[in-house]
């Protein structure tokens, strides 16, 4: 299917029927493609600055800098927005930051909150990071030193999008949460190791309006079962 340019070309998205009112925003590192399945209403299904079709952003972006960018295409209002993982992190920046736009989220797999207790890199690490910022260790060690140590997100990911991987992973999305009244619904993997169901329960606690659907069988990435759940709540 041909894609169509949105926002001066800064996106491309997949339209899927006429007048679409549901706008759907993949993970990291993914693309437009892990939606489609599960769109069986008309609906924009974007890859986002940086993943698939389209061009990176100009700088490391925070969520909220995705948000900002994609909330025009919204400007008629009565829109669902539907992320998985990192799209949802956008998802709920809209819906908090332009309540007017956005009439519900569908949310799957995202890393709403943060961790308790997240711990600091090693004393060493950050020795050498500090020694690096004076000149005392090259740019080329360091680099090796991050490879070794980072994600591997961190690790393939490289010049703006890494800076915007390093925003991201530092985010917390409770005040996004708290501020969102638009209907949420949650669909869920029990298996998701990289957005746990825990997390999930406790973030459907503080939404005002929140519903979470569980598929046991599932993990963090969109499978069939996710993507039959997530069919039967944008129908």
């Amino acid at each position: 299917m041909a894609l169509t340019a949105l926002l001066d070309g800064a996106v491309l998205a997949e339209k899927t029927g006429d007048d679409p009112r549901v706008l759907a925003l993949h993970g990291w590192a993914r693309t437009r493609a892990d939606w489609l399945p599960a769109l069986g209403v008309p609906a924009l299904a974007a890859d986002l600055p940086g993943f698939g079709a389209s061009p990176p952003p100009p700088t490391g972006w925070g969520s909220r800098d995705y948000a900002e960018l994609l909330a025009p295409l919204l400007a008629e209002g009565g829109w669902t927005v539907a992320g998985h993982s990192f799209g949802g992190r956008i998802a709920v920046h809209l819906a908090a930051g332009w309540p007017e736009l956005v009439d519900r989220v569908v949310l799957t797999g995202v890393p709403l909150l943060r961790s308790p207790g997240t711990s600091k890199p090693a004393l060493g690490y950050r020795l050498m990071k500090r020694a690096n910022g004076f000149g005392l260790v090259s740019d080329e060690r360091m680099e090796a030193e991050k490879r070794k140590r980072g994600s591997e997100d961190y690790r393939n990911a490289t010049g703006v999008m890494r800076d915007t991987l390093v925003k991201l992973v530092n985010e917390d999305y409770r005040e996004q949460v708290l501020a969102t009244k638009a209907r949420v619904e949650m669909v869920w993997g029990a298996r998701d190791s990289a957005a746990p169901l825990a997390m999930a329960q406790e973030a459907s606690e503080l939404f005002s309006n929140a519903v979470l659907v569980v598929s046991e069988s599932s993990g963090h990435l969109l499978d069939p079962e996710l993507h039959a759940l997530l069919r039967e709540r944008l129908s």
